[in-house]
């Protein structure tokens, strides 16, 4: 937790000081999220030259087996970036912002938030203008906090589950990989062939014109249903003595802001936001099963490993879940891949193509159990 200057003058009223404490511009404060997240994340680690090329090499592989199974076009930038954890959380400490962004308009005005303002404050005069300020800290702990918990858990861009929102960039988190290769007892080259052909995959994936703008869509839209705690907010912030005790509002556990949020969010909006990430890990599994069958012999014991992985809580996607009820049910990715293996033996490669062409044709949650009624409503319309 970064340090906090101590208070102003004994004189100010607890808002005073913390308004002076705390004062950041835009709907979350970056610069306490990138010290959150340098705390969490650890020291540098550069990968050794050597391991760095094979990556890169196995990156090329990757692409070219790709291209004989799929029909979406390279991505900008298809070259693997092998890289350490703090180096990943350094440079995607924004790359994961609408999970966090629309909720500034809980706190305050539009002035605020990059969504438009939903008054989260109005009504409450002076308080609600000397409280603008600790949204933008919160949140800014909170996005440190999920990104340096992923830092030690994410594979990939792939394993985020998520596209990013400030770059293409492709990476392969190196003591991440090796260690998932480790704990399972399984060739490490084989998994770094693997992880290359998912990662070089979901940039395909990510490139498709409308993907980005629709998740940040699905997302808002689910952001805009739930309902945050005002009064429980001030009624903590009216118990503090002392602008130091702020530290206990930033906590990630039941005493912290998550605890503030409320459970009653729209679930069919929710369910949107679960099916599009189904089918983004879903669709990129099936097309690694298709590239890589012939050339990775433990491939089966790789896709259960990482299933059964992927279907554990971790840190981050709770945190994720707790902060604004985003559960993103990433154990869903194997019904994606179910669903594309079934469209693809039924209908053909043409067919599933077909989700990729306007996001109209994306599968629902219901859908992703269900081809034949995703057939039926895209198929013959």
């Amino acid at each position: 937790m970064p340090e906090i200057d101590p208070p102003l003058g004994s004189g100010d009223s607890i808002f005073e000081q913390l308004f002076a404490l705390l004062q950041s511009s835009g709907p979350v404060n970056w610069k306490l999220a990138r010290e959150v997240t340098k705390s969490l994340a650890g020291a540098p680690e550069p990968i050794e030259p050597g391991v760095a090329e094979e990556y890169q090499e196995l990156g090329t592989a990757a692409a070219l087996r790709l291209d004989a199974v799929d029909d979406l076009p390279q991505a900008p930038n298809e070259i693997i970036h092998p890289t350490d954890r703090a180096t990943w959380a350094a440079e995607n400490q924004q790359a994961f912002r609408i999970l966090v962004e629309p909720l500034a308009d809980k706190f305050g005005g539009s002035d605020l938030s990059p969504l438009g303002g939903m008054g989260g404050m109005g009504g409450m005069g002076g308080m609600g203008g000397m409280i603008d300020p600790l949204g933008p800290a919160l949140l800014g702990v909170q996005a440190g906090t999920m990104v340096g918990f992923m830092s030690h858990r994410v594979l990939g861009q792939f394993d985020t589950g998520v596209p990013s929102m400030e770059h293409e960039r492709a990476y392969l988190v190196v003591p991440n990989v090796e260690e998932f290769a480790l704990v399972n007892d399984l060739d490490a080259r084989q998994v770094r062939l693997w992880a290359a052909l998912h990662e070089v995959a979901f940039q395909r994936i990510g490139a498709v014109e409308w993907l980005r703008g629709h998740f940040v869509s699905i997302v808002t839209s689910y952001y805009d249903t739930v309902e945050f705690d005002i009064a429980g907010l001030m009624s903590r912030l009216s118990s503090l003595d002392d602008p130091s005790e702020i530290e206990s509002l930033l906590d990630a556990g039941s005493s912290g802001i998550p605890a503030l949020m409320k459970g009653d969010a729209d679930q069919d909006r929710l369910g949107k936001v679960q099916a599009f990430s189904a089918i983004l890990a879903g669709y990129g599994d099936h097309l690694v099963h298709l590239a890589a069958g012939d050339i990775l012999p433990q491939l089966d014991r790789i896709a259960d490993a990482y299933g059964l992985r992927r279907s554990e809580p971790d840190q981050a996607a709770q945190f994720l879940a707790q902060l604004g009820g985003l559960d993103l049910q990433r154990r869903r990715g194997a019904d994606g891949a179910r669903f594309c293996a079934e469209v693809t033996r039924r209908w053909g490669a043409e067919a599933l193509d077909r989700i990729w062409e306007d996001p109209e044709y994306l599968p629902t949650l219901a859908e992703l159990t269900d081809p034949v009624g995703w057939a039926a409503r895209t198929l013959l319309s």
